[in-house]
């Protein structure tokens, strides 16, 4: 598998790294995160020391600098080597990689690629994570499978009915057609299914009080490589947005995950779910994070098991596609274009 590395990733949560060093995998890639005490911004470097490989995650931060644990080489925050014991004279090639980091929307958003390309402007937003118009609960989820299997999860929902029954799923999210739409310019694919009157799973009735039936609408933006928002309207069956666009008398959740590869057989699975009603009630906070920790744990499990499968099966193995893979197919599609793209300068360099 070829990763797409010229790409923003969500390492981490902002509430995750703070003055105590921080190691998480990416794209293969042992990153180490600290907060710097001078300007509060996160640092990214390379996890490794470059005089015998110790993790720099398992050492001490003094300052702004990195004190490897084994034998004492001191980095600063842009990886360059301060210190080396023994020796005044420091080797030119001491250093370690340091990585561009964005913090936006909750979310820490690091680059692994070339870093001439790494352009804040192509993070995609999900602004109601840090909208107080909303109230969010959130959560990561270590996956041990490859992370295009949690992409085909996510674009395809009619799984719910039977994988999440008794938490999110109806008989309706399967039964109801979908319509899909791509931007291969812009990278971004629209799965859409709207129904008119289906039943309201526990996950809904419970936090927002609603009795009967419902009109109930799940559109998903996914934004490749990384972010997949998914909008979900809920309301009683025949209310619908007025004109205008306003919809005061719907229930608005908006579920984001980022999907972000540790190595080619194991995920980052950040999820959270942000609401716009009962923005102070607890009690729908933790109702709403157990129950979506809940959903996200079937996927985890049943993914893992589906990473086995798939690791053991013969290579010109054939899976048969429906009508409800579309979207999934087209995120692999350009998932693909993506990690060629990316692969591009490193065969050129070779060359």
């Amino acid at each position: 598998m070829t990763f797409a590395r010229n790409q923003w990733y969500v390492a981490a949560y902002g509430h995750e790294i703070g003055r105590e060093l921080f190691g998480r995998t990416i794209l293969g890639e042992p990153l180490v995160f600290y907060r710097s005490e001078e300007t509060g911004e996160v640092v990214a470097l390379a996890d490794r020391c470059v005089h015998r490989r110790y993790p720099l995650s398992e050492s001490r931060l003094e300052g702004d600098t990195i004190v490897c644990g084994y034998h004492g080489f001191t980095y600063d925050k842009t990886g360059t080597c301060v210190f080396v014991p023994g020796q005044a004279r420091i080797p030119r090639t001491a250093r370690v990689a340091s990585y561009p980091v964005v913090e936006q929307d909750t979310f820490v958003w690091v680059w692994i690629g070339e870093r001439d390309k790494a352009d804040e402007a192509l993070i995609p937003r999900a602004p109601w994570l840090a909208d107080p118009a909303y109230t969010t609960v959130c959560g990561m989820e270590p996956l041990a499978a490859r992370y295009e299997l949690l992409v085909d999860n996510l674009m395809d929902l009619s799984h719910e009915t039977y994988l999440h029954g008794g938490y999110i799923g109806t008989p309706e999210v399967a039964n109801t057609p979908i319509t899909t739409e791509v931007d291969e310019d812009n990278k971004v694919i629209y799965v859409s299914r709207h129904m008119a009157d289906a039943a309201c799973p526990p996950f809904y009735s419970k936090s927002t009080g609603i009795e009967g039936r419902i009109t109930r609408w799940q559109d998903i933006e996914y934004h490749p490589p990384c972010l997949y928002l998914l909008h979900s309207r809920i309301a009683p069956v025949g209310v619908l947005p007025n004109e205008d666009g306003t919809d005061p008398d719907a229930f608005h959740v908006e579920v984001v995950y980022a999907i972000t590869p540790e190595t080619e057989h194991s995920t980052h699975d950040f999820w959270a779910v942000a609401r716009d009603f009962a923005l102070g009630d607890q009690e729908v906070s933790d109702f709403l994070r157990e129950n979506n920790r809940t959903v996200v744990m079937q996927d985890v499990v049943a993914l893992d098991i589906l990473e086995q499968v798939i690791q053991k099966e013969p290579a010109d193995y054939q899976e048969l596609s429906v009508n409800i893979d579309t979207g999934g197919l087209a995120a692999r599609r350009i998932l693909k274009r993506m990690a060629a793209e990316s692969d591009e300068p490193v065969k050129a360099a070779r060359a």
